[in-house]
């Protein structure tokens, strides 16, 4: 099984024998990843029924629920480890969802595309809305809510009390930026964070 690249990078983050909730994990590609190479255990977490269903087939543990509204059904410290992959920006309530990740886990791994992107802001300045690899949708049929460049997630961040304690930039392609940090807010298409309680 091959990972989407930014995931490899989640998945080296995550220590072997973890229990791990996944929020918004699809069809469950990384659980089973993580429970193949790294015997970890765990949930994952789906609102969307056609991938609840194929994940229920390739034998993943999943629940079907609302992020937004329905993560209080998990206890507090239940996990060693709550993902959220490239969904934040799809959610009603970002900052609470957040809150919540802490409080299930004392570490969160988190990936989210980058609206300020030099492409994403040639394209801004052309007159058009961002499109691009990370941001494959039209303006009008994308599930993205919220649009954010790194400077505005990592405000986030802070505001509901995380520290990042890793952010790992990442080119177009999913690999890691081979440019100095300081160019990660226009250079990264997407970064990965490992955050932790302030």
């Amino acid at each position: 099984m091959t990972l989407r690249a930014d995931l490899a990078f989640v998945a080296d983050l995550v220590e072997p024998g973890s229990r791990v909730l996944d929020l918004g994990c699809g069809t469950g590609t990384l659980l089973s990843h993580l429970a193949g190479a790294k015997t970890c255990s765990g949930t994952g977490v789906e609102i969307d029924p056609d991938a609840v269903l194929v994940a229920i087939r390739s034998g993943v543990p999943i629940i079907e629920l609302d992020m937004d509204y329905q993560l209080s059904e998990f206890a507090d410290h239940s996990y060693d480890v709550v993902v959220l992959s490239r969904t934040l920006q799809t959610l009603h309530r970002p900052h609470l969802v957040l809150q919540e990740m802490i409080r299930i886990a004392p570490r969160v791994i988190l990936s989210m595309p980058n609206f300020g992107y030099w492409k994403n802001r040639v394209r801004l300045a052309r007159g058009r809305m961002p499109m691009s690899k990370d941001i494959p949708y039209d303006w009008y049929d994308t599930p993205n809510l919220h649009h954010a460049t790194l400077v505005d997630l990592e405000d986030l961040f802070r505001n509901v009390g995380l520290v990042a304690l890793e952010r790992i930039p990442l080119t177009v392609d999913g690999q890691r930026l081979k440019l100095p940090e300081a160019t990660a807010t226009w250079a990264a298409a997407s970064a990965v964070y490992v955050l932790g309680g302030a």
